[in-house]
């Protein structure tokens, strides 16, 4: 049995500049053989790849042309919003279904008959249109928005045909909707005015009515009921001091006249005096009658005190002292003539009447006081009963007023309601009266094509050259492939072979001197006929690769 062997593992000398010549010497074929591969198949499939053109449009987003400060728009929502909803619509399956089945374009025949047609409209929103923003400086130092509408197809001509499409749809959609918000707008804000209008007029009229029914007795009126019962309350409170006046003044005149009526008594009595020639009596007569007229001046002065001072004023109390003291008198005069008059002889002296001139005329004279002071107790009657009627007419108006007062509060609720509503009536009738003057200048400035507007900056191009492929960068992709290829593969076979390739390897691996080298000899007939072989390989791969490139050109120009 053989003694088993040891094998020592050698860390590889690190390769110098020589030594990479050496290995692309070595393997040159690696290198050139994958590159060329790679050219051939970059150029096939970039003749092989269908052309692509995309047509381009710009459009813009012109700024309202009068300022919103002055005509406000009634479009609800801004130019960006309305291109996002325009174009969910334009690329609706809907609208790219007819796009692509009109006769005039007919789009994707071939792959229309081997996939679905949602598929395909999927892959055409996805893939072939692009709407893309971007911002372009505006006339008057101002940033006017825009975007492009790109469309990439096979056929330069459809492409074009369908970015126009796809404008025009944009334009109208812009168009159509502009009007219908306008319209609507317009529509809706009319209805609601007259709506508007209707309740204003609900509510007028139920004021009206509520003002009618409750006359004198609304809330707005209580400021003015309570100043008239105040006036009313005055004016009874006049004609009650007048009234109490009158019946001062009557209670006056029905004194004077119970003492004219006493006095008038008293004169009566004493019209005829029985007297004796020459006698005593006709002079007492005389004195008595002196005591009445001062008792009678004296009353007239106390009745004239009374309608000046209180009843307890002192002069009052003196004149009636000094009234009572002369009555007193005229009391003893009265009764020492009746004793004279009775102790006298039944025959005496001749007696005869005789009319008391003093006393007729005291008669005369209170008989006329007597007339005047009824005339003024008349008066003073119809006076006083009109100021009854005054008085009870005063109180009717102040109850009426009262009733009003009293009655407002609970009124007063329900005409703070209808108020109320009026006011929300009459608010929301001018608001909405305001939005749709608005909103008619607006629908104006609509129709005259002066607001927010799309307009077409760039027309739809007609692409001359493909945007696809790009033939030179697929054929130099292809080559770099190939040859990054070649280079892992020269790299993989230079790891495995671990033979000795020059003299350096030997010193380094041996750590021997080397004092001489024997050049490698090969049979010359083999080395020509491996060149042969080469040349031969070379030859066939070059010429096969030629063929593929040459056909794949040919078809391509001859499509």
């Amino acid at each position: 049995m053989a003694a088993p062997q040891n094998f020592v593992s050698v860390t590889r000398r690190p390769p110098d500049i020589e030594d990479y010549i050496d290995m692309l010497r070595r393997y040159r074929s690696w290198l050139i053989g994958p590159m060329f591969v790679g050219l051939v198949i970059a150029v096939v499939v970039a003749f092989l790849w269908p052309d692509t053109y995309v047509s381009t449009a710009v459009m813009r987003i012109t700024p309202q042309a009068i300022s919103d400060r002055l005509v406000p728009t009634v479009v609800n929502m801004q130019m960006q919003q309305r291109l996002q909803q325009m174009q969910q619509e334009i690329l609706s399956r809907g609208s790219l279904a007819e796009l692509i089945q009109r006769a005039a374009l007919n789009l994707y025949p071939k792959e229309r008959q081997r996939y679905p047609l949602e598929d395909i409209i999927q892959d055409m929103r996805n893939k072939s249109i692009k709407i893309q923003s971007v911002d372009l400086a505006g006339t008057g130092g101002r940033m006017a928005s825009a975007f492009t509408i790109s469309f990439t197809y096979p056929d330069r001509f459809k492409a074009q045909a369908v970015v126009r499409e796809l404008v025009t749809k944009f334009t109208e959609q812009n168009v159509r909707v502009q009007h219908d918000q306008a319209t609507i707008t317009s529509t809706f804000l009319g209805d609601e005015m007259k709506q508007a209008e209707d309740k204003m007029n609900h509510a007028e009229e139920a004021i009206a009515r509520f003002k009618a029914e409750n006359s004198g007795r609304l809330p707005e009126q209580f400021q003015a009921n309570v100043s008239q019962v105040n006036t009313y309350q005055m004016m009874v409170t006049q004609a009650n001091e007048s009234l109490s006046r009158l019946q001062q003044q009557k209670l006056q005149i029905e004194t004077q006249l119970q003492n004219n009526s006493t006095n008038l008594n008293y004169y009566n009595s004493i019209l005829e005096d029985q007297v004796n020639a020459g006698g005593p009596a006709q002079v007492r007569n005389e004195m008595l009658n002196q005591y009445n007229q001062r008792i009678m001046n004296l009353q007239s002065e106390i009745a004239a005190l009374q309608e000046q001072l209180t009843p307890n004023h002192p002069t009052i109390k003196r004149a009636q002292a000094s009234l009572a003291t002369l009555e007193k008198k005229r009391e003893e005069l009265e009764k020492e003539d009746l004793e004279r008059q009775a102790a006298a002889p039944a025959a005496g002296p001749a007696v005869k009447r005789v009319v008391n001139p003093q006393a007729l005329k005291a008669i005369q004279d209170i008989t006329a006081q007597n007339n005047v002071l009824k005339t003024e107790m008349q008066n003073l009657n119809m006076q006083m009963d009109d100021k009854n009627r005054e008085i009870g007419d005063l109180r009717k108006n102040i109850a009426r007023y009262q009733s009003a007062i009293d009655g407002s509060p609970q009124l007063e609720g329900k005409y703070v309601e209808l108020t109320r509503d009026l006011s929300f009536a009459k608010q929301a009738y001018e608001d909405y009266r305001h939005k749709t003057e608005v909103s008619k200048t607006s629908e104006d400035l609509e129709q005259a094509k002066a607001g927010e507007n799309l307009e077409v900056l760039d027309p739809p191009s007609d692409p001359q050259s493909p945007s696809e492929p790009n033939r030179l960068q697929i054929a130099a992709m292809g080559t770099g492939l190939g040859l990054m290829l070649g280079i892992v593969l020269a790299g993989a076979r230079e790891m495995k072979n671990t033979s000795l390739k020059n003299l350096k390897d030997v010193r380094a691996y041996t750590n021997l001197p080397v004092l001489s080298s024997i050049p490698l000899l090969e049979n010359a007939l083999l080395v020509r006929r491996k060149r042969r072989l080469l040349w031969l390989a070379w030859s066939s791969a070059i010429i096969i690769g030629s063929i593929a490139m040459s056909a794949a050109a040919y078809y391509y120009y001859s499509r």
